[in-house]
């Protein structure tokens, strides 16, 4: 794909809805900024490649929730709440 462009996406979206691409877009780049890989190849900037995703089928409305996801994470204790839970 030499360049992506929204009617490519809206294909995909469906409905000629650009605030559901637009909102499909943000989620998947909010998954990108927290650790999780590209589904399609390429050396574009994030945007571009999420669009690609969009527009090659691998990220819908359907599955960009069922997509890994390492934003939802547990932080570990400090060690210090730890030690003093053990000691009372």
């Amino acid at each position: 794909m030499a360049r992506i462009t929204v009617e490519d996406c809206l294909a995909q979206v469906g409905d000629d809805n650009r605030f559901n691409l637009i909102h499909l877009a943000v989620k998947r780049i909010k998954q990108h900024r927290q650790g999780e890989p590209f589904l399609v190849a390429g050396k574009n900037k994030e945007i571009v490649m999420t669009l690609r995703e969009i527009a090659a089928g691998r990220v819908t409305m359907g599955n960009v929730d069922n997509l890994p996801d390492t934003s939802v994470k547990e932080q570990p204790k400090p060690a210090e709440d730890t030690e003093r839970s053990a000691v009372e």
